[in-house]
Order: structure tokens, then sequence, then C-alpha cells
């Protein structure tokens, strides 16, 4: 009695168009890859998500560090432009003995002396003198008759 009539005609010919199986059959691989590409997604997210915060923990951290040494590279700075002031300088020169030199002279291009040399006062207290006075300072001109000749035993810096 469970027995399907059979289809003869045009009846048939639709007949073979619709699938024979259970629906059920056809329709589980599709749930499972459909399944499968969402796990997969979620882990996706998931390692992507981790990375991320990963990175931004790290860089974090980098520029913590950065601001420790620019604080350390100022504070460095700061000693170098303490120990490198001309007030600075002239009270470790004094501790050293140096005292300030005399007149200078200078070397020309073509080997020329100008100016008079004189020698570093022997034993007083040194003179400080301004930088500015140092670069708006002139040097005379040498008179040939009172500029000795160098000599290598008063010749500076041997």
């Amino acid at each position: 009695m469970s027995r399907k009539p059979e289809l003869t005609g045009r009846a048939a010919r639709l007949a073979q168009l619709f699938p024979t199986g259970s629906a059920r059959a056809a329709r589980t691989p599709f749930v499972v890859l459909v399944v499968a590409l969402l796990g997969g997604g979620l882990i996706g997210l998931l390692v992507l998500n981790s990375a991320l915060s990963e990175g931004a923990f790290r860089l974090d951290d980098l520029q913590r560090d950065t601001k420790n040494l620019t604080d350390e590279e100022q504070a460095l700075q700061r000693d170098i432009d303490a120990h490198s002031a001309p007030d600075a300088l002239e009270r470790r020169a004094r501790d050293l003995g140096m005292v300030p030199g005399g007149d200078p002279a200078f070397l020309g291009p073509d080997g020329s002396v100008k100016g008079v040399p004189g020698p570093a006062p022997a034993g007083g207290t040194p003179q400080a003198v301004a930088p500015e006075a140092l670069a708006t300072a002139t040097v005379p001109p040498p008179s040939p008759a009172t500029t000795p000749a160098p000599t290598p035993a008063t010749t500076p810096g041997r």
C-alpha cells in the first residue's frame, strides 16, 4: 500500500528533475562547511586581536623607554653645559695651576708674525675676560723693529 504509482508522459519527465534521495544528506556537508568557516574566522580574529594587543604593549614599552632615554640625554646635556660654562672652566683651570696667557701673536699665511707676544703674568691672580671682549679685541699691527724672531725654545706648543 505504500507503493507509488508509476508516472507516465509529462509527469515522468518532471519527476526526473527532483532528487530521489533524502534532502538531509545533501544539507549536512553544507552545514559542516559553514560551521567550519565560521569557526576558522573566529579563531583568525582571535589570533589577529592577540597580535594587535601584543604590538600595542610593545609600543607602550618602547615609548616609555624613549621617554626615559630622552630625560637621561637632557640631564647629561645639562651637565655638559654646566661643565663647559666659562666660570666653571676658569675655576678648573685655576685648580690645575693655570694662569691666563699674555698678549698673543699670530702667524699670517705668508709666515709673518702679527702682534707682539708677551709672557703670562707670573704668580698673580688670573683675571677673567668676558668672551665678548675677546671677540671684539683688535691686534695692533706689528712694528718690524720690535717684532722678535721666534726661536724654537720660545715657540708655544712645542
